[in-house]
């Protein structure tokens, strides 16, 4: 199991803010495929291309990482306001 936290808009997909995600292992680039392939709300929110970042263990990540059990995943949207 993987703990997912969600922030920002993210929540409206997930509005507990995050889940326990059984996994057998990969990197987080498997993961946001997986995450993609629950419907088009999350391939739209999470597809190649949009701003987001990754935190692997709450290390902000720049390029895909391994995802092991027990990990936490907190996916990071852009932060916007005034």
């Amino acid at each position: 199991m993987i703990t997912i936290q969600y922030f920002g808009s993210l929540k409206l997909l997930q509005p507990s803010g995050s889940e326990q995600l059984a996994w057998s292992g990969g990197t987080t680039d498997d993961l946001l495929a997986e995450l993609r392939r629950r419907g088009p709300d999350w391939d739209e929110a999470l597809r190649p291309g949009r701003v987001f970042k990754l935190a692997l263990n709450q290390q902000l990540l720049h390029a895909a990482a391994p995802v092991q059990a027990g990990d936490e995943v907190a996916i990071l949207p852009p932060v916007t306001g005034g």
